[in-house]
């Protein structure tokens, strides 16, 4: 009995926890719902896959896959973005399998009527699905004289081995550049609120007061010239959640290669960008990612810096990024940048 209530602590913990990612930026709809449009072309497509704690126990592994598109331009210029976040995330022994579809909207409005600012606001909701694997736990009634036998039965039983629920997640975010000329740099700032509607995450019948806790997202980030071609990134998020808080800030720096490589051919683009992402009393991850025309790549590295640190011996986990941004059609563009999100 004991192990059974050691296993729904345990599921209950792991259900309240938002998974993340060190390449944050790459995932603007779990950012922020309102970031749903915030770039310069007509759609972008951005996919993580994620495989974390391999050295010290089993690998807890996720995926990610998003999809913007902006609509036609409206009257006074404001702008409407639809999307598509999908996340799957495995955890644990038990197999802890969360999949979010979650559809959302944007809509962008003009601050200024040079097209310097704008005010976002997002919203994204949908379906989650958490399951587990009764079968991968172990119980005390499988062990025999000191020893886990699997061919044991168990006595342990589960009426059901998971959930499903509807969450809600609302955002909104201001946008600009600092003087109008693209040049001068771009800055953001914005906030968000997810699981709104605290969703029922019990696992087992007759539970009734095991909720999602609502998280707070404050969400900011600038682009500085060094140059014609080159750039200083920077962003950062803050994350509330049930009484734990997550920090994150990353900062790279852009260099423009199409002229090393290409000449002066203004159709190819690529730039490679260099830094690091810090999470906050956990771990260090050092940040590649390479730019080509509309293709993006990205890799990323954690090492650990925690109280685990002697067990994972700096080892957390790496990180792999892909994004598509096109044009479908000519239009003056929301003023942001490029590579912020």
């Amino acid at each position: 009995m004991c192990v059974t209530i050691i296993l729904l602590g345990t599921l209950a913990r792991l259900q309240a926890q938002d998974l993340t990612f060190s390449q944050f930026y790459e995932q603007p709809l779990l950012r922020n719902p309102a970031l749903a449009g915030v770039f310069n072309e007509d759609v972008r497509v951005v996919g993580a896959f994620r495989n974390q704690w391999q050295s010290v126990t089993v690998p807890y592994q996720t995926e990610a896959l998003s999809a913007e598109i902006k609509l036609p331009r409206s009257i006074s210029d404001n702008l409407w973005t639809v999307g598509l976040q999908v996340t799957n995330d495995e955890a644990g022994d038990v197999k802890l399998r969360r999949t979010q579809l979650l559809p959302a909207v944007s809509w962008q409005v003009k601050m200024r009527q040079d097209g310097t600012l704008y005010l976002g606001f997002g919203l994204m909701a949908g379906y989650v699905s958490n399951q587990f694997d009764p079968t991968k736990a172990r119980f005390d009634d499988q062990f025999v004289n000191g020893s886990y036998d699997p061919s044991n039965p168990t006595s342990q039983t589960f009426t059901q081995t998971g959930t499903s629920y509807f969450d809600f997640n609302f955002g909104t975010v201001l946008t600009g550049s600092f003087t109008g000329d693209k040049s001068e740099g771009y800055y953001y700032g914005g906030i968000a609120v997810f699981h709104i509607n605290k969703p029922s995450i019990a696992a087992y019948t007759g539970e009734s007061n095991v909720h999602l806790d609502r998280k707070l997202a404050i969400n900011g980030g600038l682009v500085l010239p060094t140059s014609d071609a080159n750039n200083i990134v920077a962003f950062g998020d803050f994350f509330r959640q049930g009484g734990n808080n997550q920090f994150l800030a990353g900062l790279l720096y852009s260099f423009d290669l199409s002229q090393n490589f290409y000449g002066d051919d203004p159709d190819i683009k690529t730039a490679l960008y260099l830094g690091a992402i810090y999470r906050w009393n956990d771990a260090i991850a050092p940040t590649l990612k390479l730019n080509w025309n509309n293709l993006a790549f990205g890799f990323s590295y954690d090492a650990n810096i925690s109280s685990l640190s002697t067990a994972s011996q700096f080892r957390g986990g790496f990180e792999l990024t892909f994004s598509f941004k096109g044009d479908f059609r000519q239009r003056s563009q929301l003023p942001c940048p490029h590579f912020v999100f």
